[in-house]
């Protein structure tokens, strides 16, 4: 088991690696440590899905924040999770794979069974997870 600590973007906080993964830098449940964010997911899940998708994907094409915070949320992403979500509660398929895309860019350890059920029974909770990790790295590059 190697163990090491690396203060960089990607880890702001400077958590230890165990085997090349780290944890979240906030819990599942700290959801409440970004209120508006929690509450948006909860009312409005396919909006914050569609953020936190398009604001990762800028940070991995061009190594800095997205100009307008991912954007206003209301778009073809947020649309395909929100009509999944009311046909059958499926939104969550579509978080898995962008969670799992955050864990990568971050380090984080996880696997995509454990995506699946955070996704399902958590979900405001892991679109402000995942947020706020996003978050983290666009203040730290922001100086």
């Amino acid at each position: 088991m190697s163990i090491s600590t690396g203060g960089t973007p990607q880890n702001v906080k400077n958590l230890p690696f165990t085997n090349g993964k780290r944890e979240w830098s906030n819990g599942l449940f700290d959801c409440f440590g970004d209120c508006g964010t929690c509450v948006h997911a909860w009312f409005c899940p396919c909006m914050v899905y569609s953020k936190n998708k398009h604001r990762v994907e800028y940070l991995n094409q061009n190594g800095r924040p997205h100009p307008d915070s991912g954007g206003s949320g209301v778009d073809g992403d947020c649309a395909m999770h929100c009509c999944l979500t009311v046909l059958f509660n499926g939104g969550f398929i579509l978080q898995m794979p962008n969670r799992g895309a955050i864990r990568n860019r971050y380090n984080i350890e996880g696997s995509t069974w454990m995506d699946c059920l955070t996704s399902f029974y958590c979900k405001p909770c892991v679109l402000t997870q995942e947020s706020r990790e996003i978050e983290l790295e666009e203040q730290s590059l922001m100086g």
